[in-house]
Parts: C-alpha cells; structure tokens; sequence
C-alpha cells in the first residue's frame, strides 16, 4: 500500500503579486516570486551582480524565498540607457506546515551533519553557474500528469521545533511515476543525499537550475545532456521522505524561486512597468 505525504496544518496564504504598499511607495513583493519587467528594445538586464540577458521582451528577477524584508534595485539597458525601478521584499508570510517524521531524520547524529552540509556546499557551486539560455517559458511539467502539490515557501515546523521553509514543490504520485526535464539542459549532478535522496540537478543555462529529489532511480549521468520532456528517473521516497513523492525545485540566478512560476503562463508572472 502506498503511503502518503504527512498530514499538514497551514495558514491561508496571500498571492504571489505586486502590491502597492502606499502613495508614492514602491510596490511590495513576496520572497521566493519572480518579478517580470517588459519593454522594447532591452539590451540586458541586472539585480545586484547579476547581468543576464532579457528572456521574450523582458526582464526576469528572481526573489530569492530567504531574502530578508527591504527595499530591492533593479536595472535594465534599453536603448542605450540605464533605467532603474525599485521593489520592496515584503515580510515572510507562507503558510505554515506542521509534521512529525522519525527522530533520526530531525536530530541529526555528527556524521549526517558534517554529511549535509558537505552536501550543501556541493549544491551551492551550482547556483553560481552561468552559460547560454536553452530555455523558454513556461518550463515543460515535471510529471504528467502533473497533480496539484506545491507548499512552496511554508513555513515547517517539524516534530515542534522550527526548521528552514520548504524551497521547492512537492507532488504526491505513485511510486515509479517517470519524472521528466523540465527544459533543455545538461546535467550539473547526481547524488544521493541524505534529505533529498536519489537526485538529479539539471543546469539549463542562464543561471537556472531545476532540483528533482527522492526518486527511486536515475536514468542519467552527470554531464548528459538532456531534452525537455526526457526521463530523468522516476519517483520514489529516498532521503527524507515519509512516502513516494516528487520534490522539484528551482533556482534562478541563485535564487530559490517557486517552480510553479515558471510551469505558468509568464504573462501571469508580478510585473511592472
């Protein structure tokens, strides 16, 4: 008998849009969204030390999910001037999740310690990366059908104590269910990892990397390259996990964004003009 994801308690959740904070304000925006600037003839476009390249007629900034509340700069090239707008990071408001998992998947022992975070710093060389766009939006479904999931960004509180928000999606499907690229790419890595299990982290250019945890199996080698739509592997509950289920993930210029911004319609991602 397939087992399912641990029963949760959350909060309501308000939307992933902009929203003006006053008069004269600039708008607000919550952690872990994505903020669409379209225009004409834009050349490039940069948040912070990041310079990329406009994606369709705009200009995409990543929210990173931790970024602390306050004020956020962002600048664009378009004919032959530097134009700036200004957004301001809300609060921290996700919903939250409680659970109760097994003690040694909480209090880790010194050797699953030193293990994660050797671990996380393999991951963070990923999120450095940059190389050609081989994307378009929105990405292709990680499953299909791909059933409604997410808790992106909830805030967890697991067997009573408070842990980091969840930085990615999770969909509840059958073990063995095939998981498929989300887009064109190679793949960055594999690993099997103490809480996301059998892993694949596939790096599609332009700072974008998408996360694909806990499968049961991996159908491909690190440095393969890899079309949308194309197996990776399949689900399965390796790592930290209570039941058979798809983590997916995304980072965008090293930001922790939700993925189901990028499955959408862009046009229906925040924007400002």
């Amino acid at each position: 008998m397939r087992r399912s994801l641990p029963r949760v308690a959350v909060a309501l959740a308000t939307p992933l849009v902009l929203a003006a904070s006053g008069p004269g304000a600039p708008p607000q925006v919550r952690p872990g969204t994505v903020v669409r600037w379209a225009g004409e003839d834009v050349d490039w476009c940069s948040v912070g030390e990041r310079r990329f390249e406009p994606l369709g007629g705009a200009c995409y900034y990543p929210v990173d999910l931790l970024r602390r509340a306050g004020p956020l700069s962002l600048a664009r090239g378009r004919d032959g001037r530097r134009e700036t707008r200004e957004v301001r990071v809300g609060k921290f408001d996700y919903p939250i999740q409680k659970l109760t998992l097994p003690r040694h998947m909480v209090e880790l022992s010194p050797e699953d310690l030193e293990r994660v975070e050797r671990e996380n710093r393999e991951m963070a060389r990923l999120w450095t990366r940059e190389g050609p766009r081989c994307f378009s939006l929105p990405l292709g479904r990680p499953l299909d059908p791909l059933p409604e999931g997410g808790r992106f960004g909830h805030r967890r509180i697991i067997n009573g104590r408070t842990r980091s928000p969840h930085g990615g999606a999770d969909y509840s499907v059958a073990q063995g269910t095939p998981v498929l690229a989300a887009a064109d790419g190679t793949v960055a890595m594999v690993a099997d990892q103490f809480f996301g299990g059998n892993a694949v982290f596939v790096d599609h250019g332009d700072g974008l990397v998408t996360m694909y945890m806990h499968m049961s199996r991996v159908d491909v080698a690190e440095g393969q390259p890899v079309h949308r739509g194309e197996r990776v592997g399949a689900v399965g509950s390796t790592g930290r996990a209570t039941g058979p289920h798809l983590h997916f993930g995304a980072r965008w210029h090293g930001a922790r964004v939700d993925p189901a911004l990028l499955l959408g319609d862009p046009q229906a991602i925040p924007a400002i003009e």
